[in-house]
């Protein structure tokens, strides 16, 4: 493909590539990288060379099958945590230029390369040169640590500590909160402790993890307790661990069916319970540009949590580790 001049700048990069290479999952626990037609912007989106892709906890449905999904799925697809280099500029794109480094919102990022609409894009500073930024769950952290209000003072039980647990653990410490983490894995707990959490707890006896918690709260619980784990076992855990008046967030991504709640327990204590989910694009972007912000000043680091890092090629081996979650497994990243 030849450059493509306006007046003013490039439009598109210099590449004689037709085609790009693309995970696609053809049927359940079945992975293949094939080649796909390298995708063209349209007004107002930009095409990124994308450096890297998160793997997210939500694709597992996708790579496990539901009966609710049709193989194959698109390519690339449901890859939604890349950053790169804007390659490509569509009609109209005015903010942003061959070049720049970003993180963006996309949905098809198990690929060389993906579309974002310009407005879905952030750019990332010179201070992020080199350094991973899967902007999506970095954004998602932000987000629902604005909706915990988490104050200093504050004691805050965290429950599951995987990526997003631990970037809550240091959030939360950086505010000034004392933090309880309560986690299933050992290693989890080790994680936890080096973001800052002030006392870890085992998740494997519910009853004893209420006289834990108790006791190290005078008998008062938590101000806030964010669940992240997506199952109702914790959820129900966490409104016991809660104060009276306290703020339940549900940060889990609960996707595998209904829940039964002690509706009676969150009325007698009079517990604000939050959904962080955000569904608002604008929101998603508000706590992009917030995670850039909170990783420069130091009060957010994710550096040490990406554990595992794979090649397109070896995305199958990336899927099956997500799933099982071997020792010493947080976050894993496709690299390009």
């Amino acid at each position: 493909m030849q450059d493509t001049l306006t007046k003013d700048k490039q439009t598109v990069a210099n590449t004689q590539a037709a085609t790009m290479k693309a995970a696609v999952i053809s049927a359940p626990k079945s992975i293949t990288v094939q080649q796909a037609t390298l995708p063209e912007p349209k007004a107002g989106q930009v095409r990124i060379r994308l450096q890297g892709c998160g793997l997210c906890a939500s694709n597992i449905p996708v790579w496990e099958g539901r009966e609710w999904f049709n193989y194959p799925v698109e390519a690339g697809n449901p890859g939604h945590e890349g950053w790169g280099i804007v390659d490509a500029l569509g009609e109209g794109v005015a903010e942003l230029q061959i070049g720049d480094r970003v993180a963006a919102l996309s949905y098809n990022a198990y690929a060389e390369y993906d579309l974002a609409d310009a407005d879905k894009v952030v750019k990332l500073p010179e201070s992020l040169a080199g350094k991973p930024f899967p902007g999506e769950p970095l954004g998602c952290a932000m987000n629902i640590f604005k909706r915990s209000d988490i104050q200093a003072g504050q004691t805050v039980a965290i429950l599951g500590i995987g990526f997003l647990g631990a970037l809550l653990v240091q959030l939360a410490k950086h505010a000034g909160a004392k933090v309880i983490a309560v986690s299933q894995r050992e290693f989890s707990l080790e994680v936890a402790k080096e973001c800052g959490a002030d006392e870890i707890i085992k998740m494997d006896d519910h009853y004893k993890i209420i006289e834990k918690v108790k006791e190290l709260t005078n008998g008062n619980f938590c101000e806030r307790v964010i669940e992240c784990t997506g199952k109702e076992w914790p959820l129900n855990l966490a409104g016991e661990l809660t104060a009276e008046r306290g703020r339940l967030i549900i940060a889990g991504f609960h996707q595998d069916g209904m829940r039964q709640v002690n509706i009676q327990l969150w009325n007698w204590r009079g517990l604000d319970v939050i959904n962080a989910h955000e569904r608002d694009p604008k929101e998603y972007m508000n706590g992009i540009k917030a995670a850039v912000e909170a990783v420069e000043n130091g009060s957010m680091n994710p550096d040490k949590l990406y554990t595992h890092s794979y090649t397109l090629d070896n995305i199958a081996n990336a899927f099956d580790n997500l799933t099982n979650r071997p020792d010493g497994f947080v976050k894993a990243l496709i690299t390009f």
